[in-house]
């Protein structure tokens, strides 16, 4: 099978890419580099195609489609801080992205399409946990995208046959998350605060809750999609299943390290969600997912990537 990663130099790409080829199969990879790395795809990168393009450039994506099994679209310009700074950059990149994909999708007659979605259209609904059949309310321009993108998906299905699963990611985290951006997760912060020695940085209270998800898990579960028989376009929560709230990573954190570290709570963020928790029943039944490691075990892993590669470009 014959597999094209959009954003495959990013966060989840490169793992998701590391995992294709780990299975033997043919894997181009389609990366702008505005938030990716070349340096995270060192370990394959003799074993892939790596083409420099633009998701804007509607050609480009159809020559990167050509003779394609499953296209996995996990390009996106992240965060919702960004997106209200930056309303037009991130509907550019999410949307007109996401678009051209399922253009191209269509026109190379692509069995199917495993795109990234976000719990982020689930606004801050106080209903908990989240499932599939909650009406969306999105918070930020990040979250229109993204939901307008299951929209477009919808559609391509029904009117042209194009195999799409969408998968709402829920507060990824892992290995090669770059903590340095000012749009960074706030676990790739934290981690590099403990290993600093610094002082946590939270907004808020540190009560808000999220449904903190391993890197390891999504890369399973966009597998799983890829081979699912399910038709049309479906939207699947990705997620941990449980909810831990920030100053309990924080004390995780603190213990993973042996360390006491301070917290610094300031104001709440614009387009923040409080409490985010997912009902992961319909990716269960649908693709066979279940989460294989825990918030905890993430965190150490994660840790110990951290100490172990300070010079990667994702470290500093």
């Amino acid at each position: 099978m014959k597999s094209l990663v959009t954003g495959g130099a990013g966060f989840i790409g490169s793992h998701l890419t590391e995992a294709l080829v780990a299975r033997g199969e043919s894997v181009s990879v389609l990366d702008n580099l505005a938030t990716g790395y070349l340096e995270n795809l060192d370990a394959v990168k003799n074993q892939i195609e790596f083409i420099q393009g633009d998701l804007a450039d509607l050609e480009t994506v159809q020559k990167a489609a050509r003779a394609v099994d499953v296209i996995f679209h996990q390009a996106a310009l992240p965060s919702v801080p960004r997106s209200i700074k930056n309303p037009r950059a991130s509907h550019d990149a999410n949307l007109t992205g996401t678009l051209n994909v399922l253009i191209a999708a269509r026109d190379n007659q692509v069995k199917r399409v495993v795109m990234a979605s976000s719990s982020s259209v689930y606004g801050n609904s106080p209903a908990l946990p989240k499932v599939e059949t909650f009406e969306p309310a999105p918070l930020s321009p990040y979250a229109v995208t993204k939901l307008a993108g299951e929209y477009y998906a919808r559609v391509f299905a029904a009117l042209y046959g194009v195999s799409t699963i969408c998968l709402r990611y829920f507060n990824v985290f892992g290995p090669r998350q770059d903590p340095t951006s000012q749009y960074a997760g706030a676990l790739a912060k934290f981690i590099a605060c403990a290993l600093r020695g610094e002082p946590y940085p939270v907004y808020g209270d540190g009560e808000q809750s999220r449904d903190f998800t391993y890197i390891e898990n999504v890369v399973r579960a966009n597998l799983l999609a890829a081979r699912s028989e399910v038709d049309g376009a479906a939207a699947v929560n990705i997620a941990g299943g449980a909810r831990t709230t920030l100053n309990q990573i924080i004390a995780t954190l603190n213990e993973l390290t042996a360390q006491n570290l301070p917290t610094q709570y300031g104001a709440p963020r614009a387009g923040d969600v409080l409490h985010s928790h997912a009902d992961i029943s319909r990716a269960g039944a649908l693709l066979g997912y279940a989460p294989t490691v825990d918030v905890r075990e993430g965190l150490r892993r994660t840790v110990e990537w951290y100490a172990r590669n300070p010079e990667h470009k994702s470290s500093r």
